[in-house]
Formats: structure tokens, sequence, C-alpha cells
């Protein structure tokens, strides 16, 4: 069997963005992306030797990112819809970078083969590490947690910024076991990680089938037994009341949720918002204000904004 790729050389600015386009829009079966700043990096940890670029191959100029498809899909009107959102995103000031789309097919069991050349320990903090299930990881600290993945197609691997935005926004919120609420689960990673700083309980919403089935399968690699996974759009499908909820999810979609924040989140509740470029930052605060709600610190790293959020005090 052979999977479609599709090919676009842009810009690292946007690959939060085009990640949430490929899997939620375009239903693709998983994405990778390959940063130049990934090569260099990777010397630096290595033992500071200065990469020779012109010894890799295909190198890109800022970002190729890759979205795998079935082979069925019509490569043509992917290309259309990916152009439209580039488009889409630079009318919003992001920097969309070459531009460049195209298309190519590979057997599916060589691209499998990616993950375990590319993805290897993240030592995130004294509080947490994430390791692939193929790494042998001793933990620094002897109280470090261990968020075991298989990256499988790819929803999410701790690599991302707002990803890790809202890992450092835990540390500091589960001072005590609480029910959390994670919505937009992807790889399960952000409800793995409550769970494992000591959440009472985590329930984990996505709209994607596929990724309910990745987070139910990296869950059971973490043998943890108080997350439950369930398909739902946003807020809308979900019951109960919750002292934490998260959402790493870009700024557009996170206007829909904030009306409905209010009725699940428990009395002296906080929420965690990432996934948001710096300069929508305001529209989103400016929404939370309009329902209520008001932010109690801002992280930012690079143009992407983590907000912890309260409600406003009567």
């Amino acid at each position: 069997m052979k999977l479609l790729l599709i090919k676009l050389q842009t810009s690292h600015e946007i690959e939060d963005a085009l990640t949430y386009f490929s899997q939620e829009e375009v239903k693709a079966l998983g994405v990778e992306a390959r940063k130049r700043s990934d090569f260099e990096q990777a010397g630096w940890a290595n033992d500071s030797t200065v990469v020779d670029f012109n010894d890799i191959e295909n190198l890109p100029e800022d970002m190729e990112f890759i979205a795998y498809f079935d082979q069925e899909r019509d490569p043509d009107d992917l290309i259309k819809q990916y152009k439209s959102k580039l488009a889409e995103l630079e009318s919003y000031g992001l920097d969309t970078g070459k531009k460049e789309i195209s298309y190519d097919y590979v057997q599916d069991e060589d691209w499998n083969k990616v993950w375990q050349k590319y993805y290897h320990v993240l030592n995130f903090s004294r509080h947490l590490a994430i390791v692939p299930e193929w790494e042998n990881y001793q933990p620094e600290f002897p109280d470090q947690k261990v968020i075991t993945l298989d990256p499988g197609l790819a929803f999410g691997t701790g690599g991302h910024t707002t990803t890790q935005l809202v890992m450092m926004a835990l540390e500091r919120s589960l001072t005590k076991p609480v029910k959390v609420l994670d919505v937009g689960t992807g790889s399960g990673i952000l409800a793995i990680a409550a769970s494992k700083l000591g959440a009472k309980s985590v329930l984990a919403t996505d709209i994607s089938d596929e990724a309910v089935t990745a987070a139910n399968e990296n869950i059971a690699l973490n043998k943890l037994n108080n997350i439950e996974v369930i398909k739902a759009n946003l807020l809308k499908d979900v019951d109960g009341k919750f002292d934490l909820i998260l959402a790493n999810i870009l700024a557009e979609i996170l206007f829909d949720l904030i009306p409905d924040l209010d009725k699940h989140l428990a009395p002296n509740g906080k929420v965690i918002f990432s996934g948001i470029d710096y300069l929508q930052a305001e529209k989103v605060k400016q929404r939370l204000a309009d329902n209520g709600f008001s932010v109690k610190t801002t992280m930012q790293e690079g143009r992407w904004v983590c907000l912890l959020i309260e409600r406003k005090p009567d």
C-alpha cells in the first residue's frame, strides 16, 4: 500500500496551524515537519560540532511540512485546499515562507520508520520527560515522571512550543488532585501529563476518531486508569464541571469554545489556553473578558502565547 504525501515548503511559524488544519479539516492520516533549526540544534546537542548543511539531503530553507493521506485522495484538490489555507494564514500576518506545494507517493512501511530516526527523548523539566516507547530512559530526578509515547501518525509529540507552554502551566497549576478536562487531546500527551502530575481524574476529548484511538493507545502505554477519552466537538458533547480545563488549539477555535467555558468550570476553577499566535492574543483576552474571565498569567515563547485564566472576581 502507498501513501500520498502533500509537501509544503513554508515557515516554521505556521507548523501548529498546518497540523490542526491537516488533522481536523482535510483529515490527514498524519503529519511530519522537517525544520532547518532541528538540524542546527541536533549538532549543538551532540558535541557542539557545526553541522555541514551541504551533507544533508533535501534540507529545507526553513520548514518542510508533510501531510500523509490515503493514496486514493485527489492530490490536486488537496493542493488547492492547502493553497487556500496558506492565503488565510498570511492574512492573519503570519509568515508563510516559500509557499511551494508538491505531492509524491511513498510505501507506508517506509514512512513508519521515520519516527525512530528523528524522535528522541525530550527531557522537558525536573518533573517531566517525554520518551518514545522504543527508547530506554532513566529519570534525571527520583520523582521525575516519564510520559511514554508512540508517535504513530503524529497527533502531538511534545515538541511543539504550544504543548510545552501548557506543560509549564500545568506544573504551576496542579498543586492538588483535581478533575481535569483536556479539549482537543490529540496524542493524549497533555492528559497523560496531567495524570502524571497528580490529577484526580482526566477527561480527554477530540473530534477526530484517529486521535481518540492514538490517545487511548498512549494512555495504555503509560498504564494509567484515571483518564477517559471521548469523541466530542469542543465542549458541545461534554457533561460535568472541571477544576482545570486545558485547550491547546488555534485562536480561531478558542473563540468558539470560550462561551461554553463557564458552565463546565467548577467554582475556583482555572483554564489554560495555548496555541495562540501573539497577533491574536488580545482578541482572545477580550473575548474572555466579555464572557466573565480574566487572564492571571501570560507566557510567551517566540510568537506563541499561553494564558492562565480564572473567572473575574464578583
